[in-house]
């Protein structure tokens, strides 16, 4: 006759019944809820630190993005004229070369101010920065600045009569409208 085995506090069985648990319950199937809640605890708990881990590095990584674009900024301000700056050196050193030369030769003097100026005009067209002439046009308040307003039978009234200083755009940016006189309806002028 063979001697009962006795039970020594640990299980023999994976799901922790060990060997007196019932034939019924092994065989329908039923499994232990706590060990089920604690599996799926862990699922859980690798997922949403995969998940941390996933936040901590788009993150970083916007971080990195806001540091890159504040030093792009802060380069596009403190570079942002170079270009315009390369081109003005030129017309520098052609006026330093005029002021240097003794000969005081007033006609060699008025061809190097006009080549100086043909330089200077060169740069402002390759940095965009536009003279505003409108001498015949519609008076524009958005371009010019009327300073005076005069009679003109031969322009319509609010065209400009007569330009008194240039204005400057700058890609399609006014920095400076145009002086201008103004025609009027009627015969009378005002100053």
């Amino acid at each position: 006759m063979q001697e009962p085995e006795q039970n020594s506090g640990h299980s023999d069985d994976a799901d922790g019944r060990g060997a007196g648990a019932t034939a019924h319950e092994g065989s329908i199937g039923a499994s232990d809820p706590v060990r089920d809640l604690n599996t799926e605890l862990a699922a859980a708990q690798a997922k949403a630190e995969e998940h941390y881990e996933s936040f901590l590095r788009a993150k970083a990584e916007l971080e990195n993005i806001r540091r890159r674009a504040q030093e792009d900024v802060a380069k596009a301000r403190k570079f942002g004229i170079e270009s315009f700056a390369e081109s003005l050196v030129p017309v520098y050193d052609s006026l330093e070369a005029a002021l240097a030369d003794p000969t005081a030769d007033v006609a060699k003097l008025r061809e190097g101010v006009e080549l100086t100026l043909r330089q200077l005009a060169s740069a402002f067209e390759k940095n965009r920065l536009v003279a505003i002439n409108p001498l015949g046009e519609k008076f524009d308040p958005h371009l010019h600045q009327a300073i005076s307003a005069q009679s003109a039978p031969d322009l319509a009234p609010n065209h400009v009569v007569s330009v008194l200083q240039k204005g400057w755009a700058l890609s399609d940016r006014v920095l400076r409208p145009a002086l201008v006189t103004v025609s009027q309806a009627g015969g009378a002028a005002s100053q």
